[in-house]
């Protein structure tokens, strides 16, 4: 894994709000703890060793009780409009509805749309537009309708 590809996953890392970051593949080999204060990455590699301080990672918030968090079904880059000429899909304060598309997510060169399942209101956007995200990822909080 190149420095600059470590710095990117890295970066990916402390905005999921992870608190620690595990890397393995052959001989390469990093480890990432995120704590209070910043810590330094260690990496050991048949290339060369690899060393970057890293800042603190921000928790991220856990929504209200009444809130329902959609996630990314998988991983890839994030866009909230079907074009870089088109509108959003939503803004905060939209109402949704089951079906409604949301935002896309690109993985392996295939744009996946993604549809909310619950009516509601859009309280938050949680990804911001042509980012990386992950599995899991929260992408939107909603306030569902009331049955």
């Amino acid at each position: 894994m190149s420095f600059g590809k470590l710095q990117e996953f890295i970066e990916l890392a402390k905005k999921a709000g992870v608190t620690k970051l595990e890397y393995e593949k052959g001989e390469e080999k990093f480890a990432v703890s995120f704590a209070g204060e910043p810590q330094v990455v260690s990496g050991v590699s048949h290339h060369a060793p690899v060393q970057a301080p890293v800042a603190a990672a921000v928790a991220a918030a856990k929504p209200a009780g009444n809130l329902k968090e959609i996630t990314s079904p998988f991983v890839g880059t994030f866009y909230r409009s079907a074009s870089p000429d088109s509108d959003v899909y939503i803004k905060e304060g939209d109402s949704i509805a089951p079906g409604k598309v949301l935002c896309i997510v690109e993985a392996m060169k295939i744009m996946n749309e993604i549809e909310s399942d619950i009516s509601g209101e859009i309280v938050e956007i949680c990804a911001e537009n042509e980012t990386y995200v992950e599995f899991g990822q929260v992408l939107f909080r909603v306030k569902p309708n009331k049955a």
